[in-house]
């Protein structure tokens, strides 16, 4: 399995279980709107959530999708957003909801 995150507001998933697809890129635009979805690996999720949704308190409000990127139908590509810079994953289609293998909480928090 080759995994990649996406991070979004769990009300957007609880919407995509509903309908069994993922369709939003990134936070504020659609699949449609950009052509693909925006993920990331493990090591670039910190940067990409304070980017998108900066320091916080997010508790509950959002949510990792972690995606077997082997049950996708659509193409994953690593790209960069600028020459030499780092490659993300983006998927070039839905991501299906059973392609998700986990929901994570995000941001994650200590154990007590």
């Amino acid at each position: 399995m080759t995994e990649i995150l996406h991070l979004t507001e769990r009300a957007l998933w609880d919407a995509a279980v509903r309908t069994g697809s993922y369709e939003q890129s990134t936070r504020g635009r659609t699949l449609a709107e950009e052509g693909f979805i925006h993920c990331s690996t493990r090591e670039q999720l910190p940067a990409v959530a304070r980017f998108l949704y900066g320091e916080g308190p997010h508790e509950g409000e959002l949510v990792v999708l972690v995606v077997d990127s082997e049950r996708l139908t659509a193409p994953v590509r690593f790209e960069s957003a600028q020459p030499g810079g780092p490659a993300f994953p983006h998927v070039y289609g839905p991501i299906p909801t059973n392609a998700v293998t986990a929901l994570e909480p995000w941001p994650v928090l200590p154990s007590a």
